[in-house]
């Protein structure tokens, strides 16, 4: 585990950092910071079930029955969305927020958090963020419902730094993990994120828009660079989606709806934007609804329930809970 290895070689006394001013955080509260109406709606086939507050949901295979292996064995097709990962942005390099500020810097040379100013004076700054990502399969490890077997087995981990990773700080560099961002790098393309913005705030963003990210600009470069920094939550927002897509792009998360999604995951280097939404829990967890709702799909915008989130010493690092659409077919 990830985890343990940082914390055996560590050269910190870890209850000492955790209450540095530089470093804090919180663990995520199941019961208290995780908003559980995000789960639905529940679908068997095409039939959407207990959608309280009239959640947003993606199409569902329309057929209720499956079968899945060599052995088929008949079982009904089943969707909802798992909260399965988390994701954090940091300033301050190897501080671990959702395990409560845990500072866990090996001594390597790493970019730290900072806003810049733009030489022309515009008035606008970028920023750059560090960024983490979590296995968090919370309705598994809770035990929220028993052998129910479309849930993600597992424990809370973490699996990725871009600390350690040479291409989140480098924009050329990135290039190698996302050379088609040439193509996206124009006056027509950056336009047409506003559509973008548009439909991910009213639903879903729009797939064949894969290098938007809706309300918070662009998808590339899939680094923690951003040109224009315009608040400390939408800025989070975009690093939690171009640090999933990055996931998505080196294989390490994968595909777990639609009709493919049924007998379990597969390889999705382009991510698909709809089959996310994200829930703010640190530093105030987002569980006030809003219009029903507490959770936002990837790019819609963060003006109706980002104001008040932030603010300065403890409240300028941001984590989130992912739900991912899950699709599989239930069969024992």
């Amino acid at each position: 585990m990830l985890i343990a290895m940082i914390i055996a070689f560590a050269p910190v006394d870890a209850a000492r950092a955790a209450g540095a001013g530089t470093c804090t955080g919180q663990f995520p509260n199941p019961i208290t910071d995780i908003c559980w109406s995000c789960i639905l709606p529940i679908s068997i086939g095409s039939v959407r079930l207990g959608n309280l507050g009239e959640q947003e949901d993606i199409d569902n295979p329309s057929s209720p029955l499956c079968s899945c292996g060599t052995n088929p064995t008949v079982g009904l097709t089943v969707g909802f969305w798992e909260p399965a990962r988390h994701v954090e942005a940091v300033r301050k390099p190897f501080c671990l927020v959702s395990l409560g500020g845990l500072d866990l810097n090996p001594g390597l040379p790493s970019p730290e958090g900072a806003r810049v100013t733009h030489a022309e004076g515009d008035g606008d700054g970028g920023s750059f963020y560090q960024a983490h990502f979590y296995v968090n399969p919370v309705l598994f490890y809770l035990e929220a419902v028993a052998d129910f077997p479309c849930l993600e087995r597992g424990s809370f981990d973490l699996a990725y730094l871009t600390e350690v990773d040479p291409l989140w700080g480098d924009d050329e560099l990135t290039l190698i993990l996302n050379p088609d961002a040439v193509l996206f790098a124009n006056p027509a393309s950056v336009a047409a994120c506003a559509a973008d913005c548009v439909a991910a705030s009213a639903g879903f963003g729009i797939p064949e828009l894969f290098w938007c990210a809706g309300c918070q600009g662009g998808l590339y470069p899939m680094n923690g660079h951003v040109p224009y920094h315009l608040g400390g939550v939408r800025t989070a927002v975009l690093m939690a989606q171009r640090l999933t897509a990055k996931m998505h792009r080196e294989l390490v998360a994968w595909g777990w709806h639609g009709q493919r999604g049924l007998c379990g995951p597969y390889f999705e280097p382009v991510m698909d934007k709809r089959a996310y939404k994200t829930q703010l829990t640190y530093p105030i967890p987002n569980t006030t609804k809003e219009a029903g709702r507490c959770c936002q799909p990837f790019g819609g915008t963060t003006v109706l329930w980002g104001a008040g989130k932030e603010y300065p010493v403890r409240g300028e690092d941001f984590a989130f809970m992912l739900f991912r659409k899950r699709n599989c077919c239930v069969g024992y």
